[in-house]
């Protein structure tokens, strides 16, 4: 089995903090989650995740007006400067205080950063030459009393004006100018949040926090008045704008006020050609006025906390808005008044996952009550359950896909219906208990569920909803149950009373076997041939049991290759703190070779368990987010105050410069040793609440503190360097097509493994050719061969084409697959899942073009009537 699986994209995350921007073309959103960068296109409706980590959660972003260079800024000030098309790391900088805002000029040529009360401006390094220290700081700008909030550069990257706290806004002029002294502009009553150049340079903006909006323009002195009373800078052309800028002597013109009370305003963005300013509130409305008149165009509460982030698109037509606090990214078409994109994650942890039988659907559920379930294509949750009150422990799928099942301590298991989006069915106790576990069995005609405060089983039929039976005979909760998959009638239930019981559920005698274990049962999980059963303990081993002789096969003591990370308050360190560490999740492989274990730890690890082997194979690192509690392997001692104290547990919001963040609104005795859990304000801890394997075998997905993590194979860079040559090259390839030897040519491509030569190759064959080219395929290739057609005929119109691909290799191969069905089984179920999507696509197109017929028959036969009525009238 392959194990070189690489992460993808993360899914049930989609905005942490910082800011939120627009590409160049409008057509993508980038945002910050947590110490990765999501991309989210909104044309073609798919998202992605860059695959670099910062060291902490990122604080600010900022894309080079080329989009070729991106920078991103963590907490601690440690940017990272990323090629924005391939996603690669370029260079490491350290800026050694927090920044609250980064900007390139819009010529590329120059980085603006705040650098607490200063603001610094560094020369953009050169992504195309490697350099030693790529990083030349070009100057320093003090002036500022207070910590610089924003930066904004004129059009012609000559100047920048700067905000801050001070209540002021300063600007500074790129290189030096004769006569020039940095102007003031002062007399808002709160922070200065952004401060904005119009189209021209006529005049500035800017927006402080208590809702005030000042209009600056050049004050008519004697000395700039021509005769007729007019301003004799406009008529002068001999300068340059940035020069007109920076010589200009401000003054206010105008003041405006928002008037919306117990209202701060937290984020602005402006759009100079339209001259629109974008408003972002604290309480969850954004507005829309155009400048300088100063008109309300539109105003709208989208959400429920304050906006932190806004952006305006390019061509001013779609806004993004991200919410830390509820996790939302919305894009919005003011001039339509429409949605272009609304996500939203788990407001609490993500408690667990569910693949769909074709691998292309993931159901999660979570601490907030709430079942989500996300395309993996595209990377966006479609659809949203709110029906259960009380956070969501686990989750299923039946086994045609398009029921969901899920059970939370709300006492409820229920059932949906992805069809019509719906709750259909909903299964309780006699008593009420809580709900920690679920299995359904392979028929999809009953569901069982595990409970925690009665140690019981309970089983429904999902026909009637009916209660058919109750288990009983565990002496602690139910952590996990397991239906045996091949439908052999039996269920699998892991206990804290340290046994995992297997029960005949069908049978008259209701007849358990039971198998004793050394510590408390966290996870249960079938082989896929139902012949062996693996279960994850708390002293961190997995114990592997034979089903028919319930005898113990194999022991994986895993606490050692779990273990690492250490939290902000441990007193030992990491090697001796694996105590801690379980395995609270599993899943087998398709192919039963392996199983994947994930727990309280940053690690998920693979194991080799054919034969009684139990070797590990790899081990994931979930997160490198220092942000996060168990992530750092070493203590570090600067962060340790005189009192042995760590600084990151100690409470600091009473030093947080806002009042709304000094404000201590918890209940007398809520707040505790490990952190305020009434205000969410402890450390997040890096782990694993569950992980599963894709059904087809090339994916598999973790719920962790940092979200939805995907892992797949990455096939598409790897090619296999034995049997190729100095000669074999694309170009050699397409002489070999040219001279119709397609079989060569066809082989030659995959050796290379590229896939936009493969495409030509496979798609210059002619028809009457594929037979017999599939026949002479080496068998090599078979899979390289039987994968691309499956994707090309998801992609492509070439139906017929791919279709007899598919035949010709199925009829020629067909016996060489089936005898090593275990190792194609990701690349038979990928065949299969795009002939069902062709079937399906055909069948509704067939179905619409028979009702067509059906109406134009019927017309043309109402018409003819009503043609022979007017004859014989």
């Amino acid at each position: 089995m392959k194990a070189n699986y690489q992460f993808s994209n993360i899914c049930g995350t989609v905005y942490r903090q910082g800011n939120v921007l627009f590409t160049l073309d409008g057509n993508s959103v980038l945002s910050p989650v947590g110490n990765r960068v999501s991309v989210f296109d909104l044309v073609n409706n798919k998202s992605r995740t860059l695959p670099f980590e910062n060291r902490k959660n990122i604080a600010a972003i900022s894309l080079s007006p080329d989009a070729s260079l991106l920078i991103s800024v963590d907490e601690d000030g440690r940017a990272l400067l990323v090629n924005f098309r391939r996603g690669v790391v370029l260079h490491h900088f350290n800026f050694q205080k927090t920044v609250k805002d980064v900007q390139f000029s819009p010529d590329g040529k120059y980085i603006a950063v705040t650098h607490d009360s200063h603001v610094q401006v560094w020369r953009t390094p050169n992504h195309l030459v490697r350099e030693f220290a790529p990083f030349v700081l070009h100057r320093t700008y003090t002036g500022h009393h207070d910590e610089v909030l924003s930066i904004r550069w004129s059009p012609d990257s000559k100047c920048f004006i700067t905000t801050s706290r001070d209540m002021t806004a300063r600007l500074w002029t790129l290189h030096p100018l004769e006569g020039f002294l940095p102007k003031t502009f002062a007399g808002h009553r709160d922070a200065v949040i952004g401060a904005y150049f119009s189209a021209k340079g006529k005049a500035i903006y800017t927006v402080s926090r208590d809702g005030a909006v000042f209009t600056w323009k050049a004050k008519k002195t004697e000395e700039n008045m021509d005769g007729a009373g007019n301003d004799a800078r406009e008529v002068s052309t001999s300068s340059s704008t940035s020069d007109s800028i920076a010589m200009t002597r401000w003054g206010v013109h105008e003041r405006h006020y928002f008037n919306l009370s117990n209202t701060k305003v937290v984020s602005t963005t402006f759009h100079a050609p339209s001259n629109l300013l974008v408003v972002g509130f604290s309480t969850g409305v954004f507005g829309l006025w155009e400048l300088p008149h100063f008109t309300n165009i539109h105003t709208l509460s989208i959400s429920q906390e304050k906006i932190s982030s806004v952006a305006i698109s390019p061509s001013g037509e779609w806004l993004a808005f991200g919410a830390r606090k509820l996790g939302q990214l919305l894009v919005w078409e003011w001039q339509s008044e429409s949605y272009i994109l609304k996500q939203q994650g788990h407001y609490f942890d993500m408690n667990t996952l569910g693949y769909a039988p074709d691998g292309q659907t993931i159901a999660t559920g979570g601490d907030d009550g709430k079942l989500k379930v996300w395309s993996v294509h595209s990377g966006f949750c479609f659809v949203t359950f709110s029906e259960h009150t009380a956070p969501v422990m686990d989750v299923a799928f039946a086994k045609q896909g398009s029921i969901l099942f899920s059970a939370s301590l709300d006492g409820t298991v229920r059932a949906f219906d992805l069809i019509r989006y719906r709750n259909f069915r909903t299964f309780t106790s006699p008593a009420p208990v809580q709900f920690s576990a679920l299995a359904v069995d392979p028929s999809g005609e009953v569901v069982a569920a595990g409970s925690t405060d009665s140690f019981e089983v309970f089983l429904w039929s999902v026909q009637t909803g009916k209660l058919l039976d109750v288990l009983s005979a565990h002496e602690a909760p139910i952590s996990s149950l397991a239906f045996c998959p091949t439908g052999a009638n039996q269920l699998a239930s892991g206990s804290w009373d340290r046994t995992v019981r297997i029960w005949s559920v069908f049978g008259r005698s209701h007849a358990a076997e039971t198998l004793t274990l050394p510590s408390d049962v966290l996870s249960v999980a079938f082989r896929p041939d139902g012949a062996e059963i693996a279960a994850s303990t708390l002293d961190g081993q997995i114990t592997l049991f034979d089903v028919r002789s319930s005898k113990q096969t194999n022991l994986i003591d895993g606490r050692k290759d779990i273990s690492g990370g250490r939290k902000a308050d441990d007193r030992v360190s990491a090697a001796n703190n694996s105590s801690t560490k379980a395995f609270t999740s599993m899943a087998y492989t398709a192919d039963g070779t392996c199983i994947l274990a994930g727990g309280n730890s940053k690690y998920v690890v693979l194991y080799d368990v054919r034969e009684g082997e139990g070797a590990l194979v790899k081990k994931f690192q979930i997160s490198e987010n220092l942000s996060l509690d168990g992530t750092e392997e070493f203590l570090d001692s600067r962060k340790v105050n005189s009192a042995g104290i760590n600084r990151d547990v100690i409470d600091d919001r009473g030093d947080a410069s806002d009042l709304e963040d000094r404000m201590d609104t918890t209940l007398p005795g809520a707040a505790r040793a490990a952190g305020d859990l009434s205000v969410r304000k402890y450390r997040q801890e890096a782990r694993t609440k569950c992980v599963r394997f894709s059904p087809t075998g090339r994916a598999w997905a973790a719920a962790s503190t940092e979200g939805l993590l995907i892992y797949s194979l990455d096939d598409t860079l790897a090619f296999d360097p034995f049997d190729l040559t100095i000669d074999l090259t694309p170009q050699n390839v397409l002489d070999v097509l040219a001279e119709k030897e397609f079989l060569k040519a066809l082989v030659l491509a995959f050796r290379l493994n590229e896939k936009p030569l493969i495409q030509r190759v496979y798609e210059s064959i002619p028809r009457g050719d594929v037979r017999l080219v599939a026949r002479q395929v080496p068998v090599v290739y078979i899979s390289a061969l039987l994968q691309f057609t499956a994707e090309h005929l998801e992609k492509s119109p070439h139906l017929e084409f791919d279709l007899l691909w598919i035949q010709a290799v199925l009829m020629a191969h067909g016996r060489y697959l089936r005898d090593r069905s275990g190792e194609f089984a990701p690349v038979l179920r990928a065949a299969q899942k795009a002939l069902g999507d062709v079937e399906q696509s055909i069948s509704s197109l067939c179905d619409e073009n028979t009702s067509t017929l059906h109406y134009l028959i019927d017309q043309s036969k109402a018409s003819k009537k009503a043609e022979i009525g007017g004859v014989k009238m």
